[in-house]
């Protein structure tokens, strides 16, 4: 059985004729070497995702190997980090082990000991990875998705897994109630800070008349000393809630925080360095003032659409909304008719979720008049586009409900197959979108 290659490793020697050998050497084991003479380049190439090992001497040029390791404890406590030295060098070799270093040669080595190093540090690290791999996976399950079935809604979800592992700061953008806050939690929760602090500062904090006190905090030399909101999203996730509420005052601080990642309490000497990710929600009206902080802030911006703009998924949203509020007020709600149904499609929800999920209360309590319920929508209300607008809702009702089974749908729904088929063409829709993974066997 051919043995598995071994993974990447960055090696750092500013002996070149030693780094030259040792390269050689490897490369001879089919293992790929990113080598260099000095620590400082080293650590910019590396990153907490980096599958393999760091071999470094400890005796180097500006940044010693000591110091890089250090570093690397910061960036990633688990990456295995091998230290090479002189006799001279052993008790710090051996202090550096108990501080989690992966193992020490003591020079000159050969390449063989090198290789089983490597390779002892390399099972360690895979093993790291692939549980970080699986709790991935099991938070991605774990934490609620966007509610919809829509194509907008599909690629925004996909856009929004991809956005939350990178780290970069988020602007999210879209009118009240549309869920700008519930995204910024499952960012977080997606995201490598998911098991730190989330804190986010809302209108509530910023109308607050000891908003600075509240947000920067005071100084611990003070005798009124007390921990700010940003001190206490320290790692994780700072959300910056209707930033454009912020007082004129506090926009140059906040400016401040933004582009350098550091703040100061009030009353301390020296700035603090702000270990922290922001996600920024806004309506979309700025200001020039509000726009000057997002250019501060930067990172890439979500628009969240408003329920108008995915009418096809107000059904299955309110039907979540209702099986949320039976479970949570454990009253049943009576079951959805056709009027139901037509009438969350021909209604404006300029509330958007939060309008809908207050409708949603309504029913479950049997509170529900259609006389005084939602203002009917201003939008197409034409015989033609209300009967497609309902008939796509059945369609998606359905298939959500029966994952996608044609033949269940079929029956439910008592139109022949063909039929079937050509309406969920007309509308886009395709039944093997809604079927849930294969079971294990």
């Amino acid at each position: 059985m051919t043995r598995a290659p071994a993974p990447a490793v960055l090696f750092i020697e500013d002996d070149a004729a030693l780094r030259e050998a040792m390269v050689q050497s490897l490369a001879l084991e089919n293992v790929k070497v990113d080598a260099h003479a000095r620590a400082a380049p080293a650590l910019e190439s590396l990153s907490p995702d980096f599958p393999g090992v760091v071999v470094t001497d400890i005796r180097l040029p500006g940044m010693d190997g000591l110091e890089l390791f250090a570093a690397i404890r910061d960036l990633d406590p688990d990456l295995p980090v091998i230290l090479t030295t002189g006799h001279g060098d052993i008790a710090m070799a051996v202090a550096a082990m108990k501080q989690g270093a992966a193992d020490f040669l003591t020079k000159p080595y050969s390449s063989a000991a090198l290789v089983d190093a490597i390779r002892r540090a390399a099972d360690r690290r895979a093993l790291v990875i692939e549980n970080r791999k699986l709790h991935a996976r099991l938070r991605d399950r774990e934490a609620p998705g966007l509610i919809g079935s829509s194509d907008r809604i599909r690629r925004l979800e996909g856009l929004v897994g991809e956005v939350a592992r990178t780290g970069l700061d988020i602007v999210l953008t879209g009118p009240a109630g549309v869920g700008k806050t519930f995204l910024a939690n499952r960012i977080h929760q997606l995201s490598p800070r998911h098991g730190r602090p989330l804190v986010a500062i809302d209108a509530g904090i910023w109308t607050h008349p000891d908003v600075e006190l509240i947000v920067f905090g005071r100084a611990p030399s003070d005798r009124a000393s007390r921990s700010g909101l940003i001190e206490r999203a320290q790692g994780g996730t700072l959300v910056l809630d209707n930033i454009e509420s912020v007082p004129e005052p506090l926009r140059g601080r906040l400016g401040s925080l933004l582009e350098t990642r550091t703040f100061r309490a009030l009353g301390a000497d020296r700035p603090r360095t702000a270990d922290i990710r922001v996600i920024a929600a806004t309506s979309g009206e700025t200001d020039v003032a509000t726009s000057g902080l997002l250019r501060h802030l930067g990172g890439i911006s979500i628009a969240l659409p408003s329920l108008d703009e995915r009418r096809e998924d107000i059904p299955e949203i309110f039907r979540h909304f209702v099986a949320e509020l039976e479970a949570e007020l454990e009253i049943p709600a009576r079951p959805m008719g056709a009027q139901d149904l037509s009438r969350l499609l021909a209604s404006d929800w300029p509330g958007n979720l939060r309008q809908l999920r207050d409708f949603a209360r309504h029913y479950v309590h049997g509170l529900t008049d259609y006389t005084d319920g939602p203002a009917a929508r201003t939008g197409d209300d034409s015989l033609t586009a209300v009967v497609a607008a309902f008939e796509r809702s059945i369609l998606l009702d359905a298939l959500t409900r029966y994952e996608g089974r044609v033949s269940r749908i079929e029956r439910a729904l008592k139109v022949k197959r063909k039929t079937l088929y050509d309406k969920l063409a007309r509308h886009g829709l395709t039944p093997g979108d809604f079927r849930g993974p294969a079971p294990s066997r």
